[in-house]
């Protein structure tokens, strides 16, 4: 069975003595440490640190935790940090446009269980998924955005993330671009995948003008999404080799691929809380 544990995450200037005052807070108050990451960037002279352990027998209560870690840690080493509890299950929305191949991938993980997540609902500016939707049991929504609703429509994406308590946001190929309003209220809760081919062919026919070039590998970026548009802090990348025998659909079919993988894998670290951000920038914990 799944323990039930706590995980801090921390980041903070780079000084002496931070890991033995974490460790000590925690086994003082009876808390069995499960796991322990850490990492300095040299460079920013930063400190990351990653640390889990088991709530059973913990000394400080639960909704404490963070009250005493604050006034007896944080502000000393002037930390930025946060705290999880492994038994609250993320509520997750699915934003999805044409494209299926990434809503398809998370519809299976979440269904085999393989992912302990809620999908609450999906939204879609078209209504091609509404029956994947209902076959899953899932409520589907359909908000058809332009340029002239754009500001009305989010209005009403962003009333039901609240209304659901939504936690993360997944861009699973929707062709819209987030607004600066839901990006604060959401700050390093939506990812966005996109394929390696932006910013060198974009346009609409990104494939067809990657082949004319002769690519050599397809890859696949997933990031959290910022008010710059594809340039926010990056979870996780990856490649496939292209070689000179592969047509245009295989180029398509490839690239499908090493996006689901991608987008898998960012997700993941965001679920298992494995992800900090710092001058978007991110350090994953694997």
């Amino acid at each position: 069975m799944k323990k039930d544990t706590a995980i801090l995450m921390i980041h903070c200037p780079d000084q002496k003595g931070i890991v033995s005052t974490v460790t000590d807070f925690l086994l003082t108050n009876d808390g069995n440490i499960i796991d322990l990451d850490q990492h300095v960037d040299h460079s920013e002279q930063y400190f990351y640190m990653r640390v889990e352990w088991e709530l059973d027998g913990f000394g400080i209560p639960q909704d404490k935790i963070a009250e005493f870690f604050e006034t007896l840690i944080a502000k000393k080493y002037n930390m930025q940090w946060s705290i999880e509890f492994c038994h609250c299950v993320p509520r997750v929305a699915i934003f999805v446009s044409k494209y299926g191949h990434c809503l398809y991938d998370i519809l299976a993980r979440w269904e085999s269980k393989e992912w302990d997540v809620e999908i609450p609902f999906i939204i879609s500016n078209h209504d091609k998924f509404r029956k994947v939707a209902e076959r899953h049991g899932i409520p589907f929504y359909h908000i058809p955005i332009i340029k002239d609703n754009k500001q009305e429509q989010e209005a009403k994406e962003i009333a039901l993330l609240q209304e659901h308590n939504i936690d993360l946001i997944l861009l699973a190929r929707y062709m819209q671009i987030i607004s600066e309003n839901m990006v604060s209220k959401y700050k390093n809760k939506i990812i966005n995948i996109h394929h390696s081919s932006l910013p060198a062919f974009a346009g609409a026919d990104p494939y067809g003008n990657a082949f004319k070039r002769g690519v050599k590998f397809m890859g696949a970026t997933a990031h959290y999404v910022t008010s710059d548009l594809d340039e926010g802090p990056i979870i996780c990348q990856d490649v496939v080799p292209i070689s000179h025998r592969d047509s245009i659909k295989d180029l398509k079919r490839k690239g499908k691929d090493i996006e689901k993988i991608v987008f898998a894998q960012a997700i993941w670290s965001h679920i298992n809380h494995n992800v900090m951000t710092y001058n978007n920038k991110t350090v994953v914990f694997e």
